[in-house]
């Protein structure tokens, strides 16, 4: 029976949300580079923001990061065209799987964008 219960504990906790925050500074456009090792990026919660799209910087080993792009060679974005309302957005864990370090740009990287203001993200992972 302790076995049960310790087994069913474990998974429970295998489960439990995790929250990272990371910045990106007044008139930057790249926060700071946080670790994701050992979950999911499950969602997003978005601050007020400087109109624009987010799109990440990658990495396996927390030093060298490279612009994240999908499978069929397009950059990974998540539409963020509000101003002035904080949100969460959801994301599709498949596409995190295999992210260990992050770090997180206001617009793409071909134009990324300056926040008039530091802006707090916190990355919900599972």
């Amino acid at each position: 029976m302790k076995t049960l219960i310790l087994s069913l504990i474990l998974a429970a906790s295998a489960l439990a949300q995790q929250v990272i925050t990371t910045t990106i500074a007044a008139s930057g456009s790249l926060s700071a580079a946080v670790s994701v090792t050992g979950c999911t990026l499950a969602a997003i919660e978005m601050p007020v923001w400087t109109a624009t799209n987010l799109t990440f910087q990658v990495s396996n080993d927390g030093i060298t990061y490279t612009d994240f792009y999908d499978d069929f060679n397009t950059e990974v974005l998540v539409t963020t065209t509000h101003t002035t309302t904080a949100r969460t957005i959801r994301l599709s864990a498949g596409d995190w799987w295999s992210v260990r370090y992050i770090k997180v740009r206001s617009g793409i990287s071909a134009t990324p964008v300056a926040q008039a203001a530091a802006r707090t993200i916190k990355l919900i992972c599972r």
